[in-house]
């Protein structure tokens, strides 16, 4: 299974995000799944990248081509394979093609667009991939109040729960995706 992992590219992170992503890399390897990221080396996507190594999976990084000629990110370099795309919407678009299944890690206004954009095309029934958010630290706990008020309010509808799964334990996490995989059967019809 190809596992795609969005999450910060940052290195002012505090350590212990870092060994959590390099871990649940580690996992993603050792239990016989791929990589699916934004190329990154440095920060969590760099965590990712270097425990799927060690773990043994295959690193299928996919990047705009134009971070290649500009001072954007340090880039891992030790890649299966490195995609170029055009644009950041090609970009996207080219890892949600290649993922069974969607790991969200910490990160910042880059990886909640990735989040949303994943979950927004799993409600219209664009995917039905299963969608893990990774909940190191409880740093998403925010997030989950959010989603929760957004529910209570009525502008999200109660079946967004069955939409994705927020967790804090890898086993639940791997439970999750190579179980959820084609299983759920929730497009927009079902969402309404």
């Amino acid at each position: 299974m190809n596992i795609c992992v969005f999450g910060a590219a940052s290195d002012r992170i505090d350590n212990s995000f870092i060994a959590a992503v390099d871990r649940l890399g580690y996992e993603i390897g050792k239990r016989g799944h791929n990589l699916v990221f934004g190329g990154g080396g440095c920060g969590l996507m760099g965590a990712a990248a270097r425990g799927t190594a060690r773990g043994g999976g295959k690193i299928y990084g996919v990047v705009p081509e134009f971070f290649l000629h500009e001072d954007v990110e340090e880039l891992y370099e030790y890649c299966t394979e490195m995609i170029l795309t055009d644009t950041m919407q090609e970009r996207k678009l080219k890892m949600e093609e290649l993922a069974d299944a969607f790991i969200i890690v910490p990160g910042g206004i880059g990886t909640m667009e990735e989040f949303f954009e994943v979950l927004t095309h799993k409600q219209l029934g664009v995917h039905d991939k299963p969608i893990a958010i990774y909940n190191v630290n409880g740093y998403y706990d925010l997030l989950e109040r959010f989603i929760f008020n957004m529910k209570m309010r009525r502008f999200v509808k109660a079946s967004c729960d069955f939409l994705y799964l927020t967790a804090n334990d890898l086993d639940e996490m791997f439970d999750y995706i190579t179980h959820a995989v084609g299983s759920l059967g929730l497009g927009l019809k079902d969402y309404k």
